[in-house]
């Protein structure tokens, strides 16, 4: 038993760890949640899992900028793509050090800052990944004037 329950616990240690490949913008939206309760999103029609989209009334350059030190403030990440009008960062958990996927999509024609977030494991995040955004979006709206 013993055994197995190491099996267990290293797969979803390492195994489950990888990154999502389903991740990214398309036709203007980013990707669905899974149905677990372990993520937020703008995008989302799962009320529970719904977040507001940030307001983009200043240069997409200098959101994302604010949106950067964001995360940098926010702890322990990693920016792992960006591009004109997208951003994926991967926050990192204290102990455990499990992985949260975050994106926040710069739809300028919208003037919104689109933003998903998900934990790669586990069924629920106590609410982690909705104290995330509060929190990059406190400090946005804070920073952008």
């Amino acid at each position: 038993m013993k055994y197995i329950i190491g099996i267990i616990l290293v797969f979803m240690t390492f195994g489950c760890m990888s990154a999502p490949k389903d991740l990214g913008v398309k036709s203007g939206k980013l990707s669905p949640l899974k149905t677990s309760p372990n993520g937020v999103s703008s995008q989302t029609n799962q009320l529970e899992k719904l977040v507001d989209p940030l307001v983009l009334d200043i240069p997409t350059s200098n959101a994302k900028e604010i949106i950067k030190k964001a995360c940098e403030s926010y702890g322990k990440h990693k920016i792992i793509k960006e591009s004109e009008d997208y951003l994926y960062v991967v926050f990192i958990t204290g102990t455990m050090r499990y992985r949260d996927d975050a994106e926040f999509y710069f739809d300028s024609e919208n003037k919104v800052i689109h933003y998903r977030s998900q934990s790669r494991i586990g069924y629920s995040d106590m609410g982690l990944n909705r104290k995330r955004y509060n929190t990059l979006a406190e400090f946005y709206y804070k920073n952008k004037q």
